[in-house]
């Protein structure tokens, strides 16, 4: 699944994030870059619904965290974009969110420094003239 793809709308976002999903086993720590606006939330509910849940995905930009129940394990969303720094993670109790069982996407990993897991994936997401680009890579 790592690669570069063109996407040229929402629809194609969800369908790879969709697909990516299929792959992904937990436990897994996936961050998720890109400007605002850039999908990765798009990206995120398609990734959630290949994951065996078809529920609806919410950005958590003023909750910090979302959960989602799915077949291949609990999923928890954080947007770390209002974040002021890595003691403010601590109190999102990110540690006790990397269980065996445990899917963590988290978007703007910078954001929390040294306090954010090392991930398992990588996804970045930027704008192009008439659509978008992603990349998914294992670091």
């Amino acid at each position: 699944m790592e690669g570069d793809y063109l996407l040229q709308d929402a629809s194609e976002t969800q369908a790879l994030g969709q697909s990516f999903g299929a792959e992904v086993t937990a436990p897994a720590v996936i961050h998720l870059q890109g400007d605002l606006g850039a999908g990765k939330t798009t990206f995120i509910q398609g990734l959630v619904r290949g994951l065996g849940a078809d529920v609806a995905v919410l950005s958590p930009t003023y909750t910090l965290v979302e959960e989602y129940t799915t077949e291949k394990g609990q999923v928890h969303h954080l947007d770390l974009y209002r974040i002021g720094g890595p003691e403010e993670v601590e109190s999102l109790g990110l540690r006790d969110r990397c269980g065996p069982d445990d899917i963590v996407l988290i978007e703007w990993p910078d954001r929390g420094g040294h306090a954010v897991p090392i991930p398992t994936w990588k996804v970045s997401l930027e704008y192009l003239d008439g659509g978008r680009s992603a990349s998914i890579f294992k670091p």
